[in-house]
């Protein structure tokens, strides 16, 4: 058992070099896109729009309360979770983090496993492990102001995607990428549950990129939105993409649409549309 998860780890490692290919290339491949959170010291690239939650927690060491953040995001049967937490004062090192979360259960850390890391200059614990043919790989990392712990799960053979998503983590001040909007908590109503649904006042087309012309690319993408109450367009998700940048362009001008809140008992709701952007030559 020891030997088979000291392999498993050193597979992720040599997986790196295949990063991409087939992943966020050519038609029809899924394109990873890059994420971040505002305040947050982290960035990461993704399959899918990521859902957030935050909430309030008790330190387990002294009881000091402090704000964590869930993303949470899916896709062919691997799942891709990122938790930040506050670190306030008096900080928790990257062991004591460690120990308070680490491993448990049938995913229990084994020594063969657990290695050093180092992410643009942050010192972090990795370890993996594999069971039933679900393997499972975790990294602990303390930056300045912030404690991380990233985690990809799914099936033995996702382990290449399971590689781009750990390969892709930035770490810093100011890290790139689409900000993630909080997951709406309160009831997100259908068309048929309003008494008037969202209207649109202003739709925005998407721009067509440089690669996806040369390469020819036409089609549709279709997302899945929240027009929330208060008038923001939120809680992306693709449904049907497009590579060479499309899907991305979709999105973009899916955020600028400018509407007026769904209706129910004369109060203004959160409702879930369908978006579709066709691309033609």
């Amino acid at each position: 058992m020891q030997r088979s998860l000291l392999l498993l780890s050193l597979l992720f490692v040599m997986l790196s070099s295949a990063v991409g290919q087939g992943l966020g290339t050519g038609p029809g491949a899924v394109e990873w896109r890059r994420y971040t959170v505002k305040d947050e010291e982290f960035s990461v690239s993704l399959p899918q729009s990521p859902m957030m939650r935050t909430t309030q927690v008790n330190r387990k060491s002294d009881g000091k309360v402090r704000v964590e953040r869930s993303l949470k995001s899916s896709f062919d049967g691997t799942s891709y979770i990122i938790e930040a937490f506050e670190n306030p004062e008096p900080k928790q090192s990257l062991e004591q983090f460690f120990e308070e979360l680490g491993p448990t259960g049938e995913y229990k850390d084994d020594p063969a496993t657990k290695r050093r890391v180092t992410i643009d200059g942050f010192e972090g614990i990795e370890f993996s492990a594999e069971k039933n043919d679900v393997a499972m790989m975790v990294q602990y990392v303390a930056t300045e102001k912030h404690l991380y712990r990233f985690i990809a799960r799914g099936p033995v053979t996702e382990r290449p995607a399971v590689t781009e998503f750990f390969s892709s983590i930035k770490l810093g001040k100011d890290p790139q990428g689409t900000e993630v909007a909080e997951y709406l908590s309160e009831k997100i109503y259908v068309g048929r549950e309003v008494d008037v649904k969202a209207r649109l006042l202003t739709r925005p087309q998407p721009s067509y990129t440089e690669d996806a012309r040369k390469n020819e690319i036409s089609g549709t993408v279709v997302l899945k939105v929240v027009f929330a109450k208060n008038g923001q367009v939120m809680n992306i998700r693709t449904v049907s993409g497009l590579p060479y940048g499309l899907t991305e362009q979709a999105i973009k001008a899916a955020r600028k649409i400018k509407f007026t809140p769904a209706m129910k008992e004369g109060k203004p709701v959160s409702m879930w549309m369908q978006l579709e952007y066709n691309f033609n030559l």
